[in-house]
C-alpha cells in the first residue's frame, strides 16, 4: 500500500473523492498518487493533510508522508 493510501484508508478513513476535497485536488490526482505516478504531492499539499487531521483531532506525524506502512503480519 502507498504512503498516501495509507494516509487515506487508515487515518483519515476516506475515500478518494472525500480525500481529495481535503487536499484541494481532484480524485483522479488522489488515484496517481496511489499507483505512484510521476505526479508527487507538493508541499502545500502536505500542509493541508496536516492542517485537516490537527482539525479532526487526529494526532499527525510527517513521517507518515515518506515511510511505507508495516505491512501487519499474518497471524
Amino acid at each position: 500500500m502507498s504512503v498516501i493510501a495509507h494516509i487515506r484508508k487508515n487515518i483519515f478513513v476516506a475515500n478518494q473523492g472525500e480525500f481529495a476535497s481535503i487536499v484541494g485536488v481532484t480524485q483522479p490526482t488522489v488515484s496517481r498518487w496511489e499507483r505512484g505516478a510521476e505526479d508527487s504531492m507538493t508541499l502545500e499539499q502536505m500542509a493541508r493533510i496536516r492542517a485537516a487531521a490537527e482539525k479532526r483531532g487526529i494526532q499527525w506525524n510527517d513521517r507518515w508522508f515518506f515511510e511505507p506502512p508495516i505491512a501487519e503480519c499474518a497471524q
